[in-house]
């Protein structure tokens, strides 16, 4: 499918778009196909259910999720799909956004996320590392990301 979505990247407030639209910035410069959604886990767990399967239908392979405080999104998503998820630890609560921190890489045996830097930073990694896993089935995508390791080692 040509428009099938690859990474659908969510927040759990829409105070959190500032950070999470440099991973969506990211994304597109990797040439991937993706989306950014406000979903809370607290807020709106059943709408946040009917989109993970909706992303997931429409050919998700990563998912993303920034959160702060007690970041409970990405341990959410991950207890829906078996889909690689990154945790991008929003600081909104403790300084450094530590409490994210430790909410997102505390998560039980059988329900991994991977965790990335905070804020912005993270963001953008988070992106890399969906696309480096996307890239082992998709020789098109590890082409773009040689390109831009190439302009990266330029800088």
């Amino acid at each position: 499918m040509k428009n099938e979505l690859q990474v659908a990247v969510l927040m759990g407030s829409e105070s959190d778009r500032e950070v999470m639209e440099v991973c969506l910035e990211e994304l597109g410069k990797l040439s991937l196909k993706g989306e950014l959604r406000v979903s809370s886990a607290h807020r709106q767990p059943k709408a946040t259910v009917e989109y993970i399967e909706e992303a997931l239908e429409r050919g998700a392979k990563v998912f993303i999720a920034g959160a702060g405080m007690s970041a409970a999104l990405p341990g959410f998503i991950a207890s829906l799909t078996t889909k690689p998820v990154i945790g991008v630890p929003i600081a909104s609560g403790l300084p450094g956004g530590i409490d994210a921190i430790l909410s997102i890489v505390q998560m039980p045996p059988g329900v991994p996320v991977a965790a990335v830097a905070v804020g912005k930073a993270g963001a953008r990694n988070a992106a890399i590392i969906a696309a480096e896993i996307i890239a082992l089935s998709d020789e098109a995508v590890a082409r773009r990301l040689e390109e831009i390791r190439g302009e990266w080692d330029r800088k």
